[in-house]
């Protein structure tokens, strides 16, 4: 009888799951994403000049974006490091790499430059030179739109 009654409890199924675990992979997820989230904000802030342009339409192609400060300094979206400055030769190369592989994917990527409204007008047709050395044939500038408060792209193509 003993025995029948052990076997009785083995056959007895259990069905809680434990969440503990689950919890701690939840918290830890939670904190990777709030220290990378910060991060993930790239670019530098410019303040843009206004001017009346056509808004730029947005396509599946992330635009190549050359920023220039009210210092001269150049920083390109597309750089590994946006947030700090580069060389001209260092703009030059990855510019040129980025044109070579849009182009052997057939897939044209637009080229703007975003130039400070402090910036010397100088530095900016630099940038503009710049990528005409890179290889790239179109080149749009980034202006801020007067009438609305937040700052949008608008394209003035040259």
């Amino acid at each position: 009888m003993r025995n029948s009654r052990r076997r009785s409890q083995r056959r007895h199924l259990l069905s809680e799951i434990n969440i503990v675990p689950y919890i701690d992979v939840m918290l830890v997820l939670l904190i990777i994403f709030m220290i990378t989230a910060p991060l993930l904000s790239q670019g530098v802030h410019v303040n843009l000049p206004k001017a009346n342009a056509n808004t730029i339409s947005v396509k599946n192609t992330i635009p190549i974006i050359i920023t220039v400060d009210k210092a001269g300094n150049y920083y390109v979206n597309v750089s590994p490091t946006p947030n700090i400055p580069v060389t001209a030769q260092q703009l030059i190369n990855l510019v040129a790499a980025e044109e070579v592989v849009a182009e052997q994917e057939n897939n044209k990527r637009p080229v703007y430059v975003k130039g400070d409204t402090d910036a010397s007008y100088g530095e900016v047709v630099q940038a503009m030179a710049l990528l005409q050395t890179a290889g790239v044939k179109t080149v749009g500038l980034l202006t801020k739109n007067p009438d609305e408060q937040e700052s949008s792209m608008n394209d003035s193509r040259t």
